[in-house]
């Protein structure tokens, strides 16, 4: 069989989802966001988020019902990770029982500790071999954005306030509704000259697979086109999540940043994210689709990846839905394809959403104004 036949013979496989057939690039019809347009619509998985509006700080985590397959992609030029390098293909684990976003630059890894310790505690984690008397290993991937120079209080001594957040995350961790903007691992972020917050968008097939993602938004680049209230990500906006203004005709000078920051630092400027699906994939298949959820970013940043960025992002499977056939590449392509505009949305609602806690100065989305 030549190319041209093997392609037009994987194109016309159908591949069987638990939710029904159909072929993977004709799903018989358009998709829609979730109930909810939240990562918590993707079944299997629960988010809690804590903050301290003292420390002007906060973290999230993503809560798996039980230990999923994940994988992770970093493209930032400072990143700030913890248990990635676990999610390698070449190595043992490759999965997780949570993920946790986090402020407070290095000391934001510590939020870590506390999601592993209630974890642990409950009897959740890795164990190689089950034995009396030895408490599993949670696997806890980490990603943090910097913050520490947003005024908030940073006088914390040897006590640090993430560990604590940690523990407050997982025991308000639900699969229902949770905020954005200003909450979780956005409470205390910048999005270039804007606030920055915690943004969440969902998108789900027609024929039954689910795509969420969720990000914390803190990066270099500004998520507006130049002198306009557009976001970049305008094109892929759902009615009116974040302003319905959709695209922007602007014409754009190559090097016209915008809002973007000013003297960047190095980790002074992240987005942290994790993408997620209902749909059974395997380690390499997620790494995969983390590679293609990073085109997201550009979508919705101006500049972005740049050495200044700690730019991560997650991909885990909750594996409610069934798929086989010897379209899963296919399916995958479709699946990364979704979660990149995902992604996009998810950015754009965060800082969208975001407001100034008490006593921040800066400006919001909403105090912009479109220049004549």
């Amino acid at each position: 069989m030549d190319r041209r036949a093997f392609l037009r013979a994987t194109l016309a496989t159908p591949v069987a989802y638990r939710a029904g057939a159909a072929s993977p690039l004709h799903p018989g019809g358009p998709g829609a966001p979730g109930p909810l347009n939240l990562i918590t619509d993707v079944a299997g998985l629960k988010v809690g988020l804590a903050q301290d509006i003292h420390v002007r700080t906060g973290l999230t985590v993503i809560l798996p019902d039980q230990r999923a397959p994940c994988a992770v992609d970093v493209r930032g030029g400072g990143p700030g990770t913890r248990e990635t390098d676990a999610l390698n293909g070449w190595n043992l684990v490759r999965s997780a029982d949570a993920i946790t976003l986090s402020g407070g630059s290095v000391y934001g890894l510590a939020g870590a500790d506390g999601v592993a310790s209630v974890l642990g505690a409950e009897g959740r984690g890795f164990e190689l071999v089950k034995q009396p008397g030895v408490p599993p290993s949670p696997i806890v991937p980490t990603a943090i954005l910097f913050d520490l120079a947003n005024g908030g209080d940073k006088n914390w001594g040897l006590t640090p306030p993430y560990r604590a957040m940690g523990i407050d995350a997982v025991r308000n961790a639900a699969g229902g509704r949770f905020p954005l903007g200003t909450a979780g691992a956005g409470f205390g972020a910048q999005a270039g000259s804007l606030k920055g917050g915690t943004g969440s968008a969902s998108w789900r097939t027609a024929d039954g697979m689910t795509v969420g993602a969720i990000a914390a938004v803190n990066c270099l680049g500004s998520v507006v086109v130049p002198g306009t209230r557009h976001f970049w990500a305008g094109a892929f906006e759902v009615g009116s999540e974040f302003g319905g203004l959709g695209p922007s005709a602007a014409r754009v000078n190559g090097e016209d940043w915008g809002d973007a920051k000013l003297n960047p630092a190095a980790r002074a400027n992240t987005t942290i994210a994790c993408v997620a699906t209902d749909v059974a994939l395997d380690p390499d298949e997620l790494k995969r689709i983390a590679m293609m959820a990073q085109d997201g970013l550009p979508r919705a940043i101006r500049p972005v990846h740049s050495p200044f960025d700690g730019d991560v992002v997650f991909a885990l499977s909750t594996g409610r839905v069934t798929l086989s056939g010897s379209s899963r590449a296919l399916t995958v392509a479709r699946l990364g394809s979704v979660a990149a505009d995902v992604l996009s949305r998810a950015i754009a609602r965060g800082v969208f959403s975001a407001t100034l806690p008490p006593g921040m100065m800066g400006q919001t989305w909403h105090d912009l104004k479109e220049r004549g």
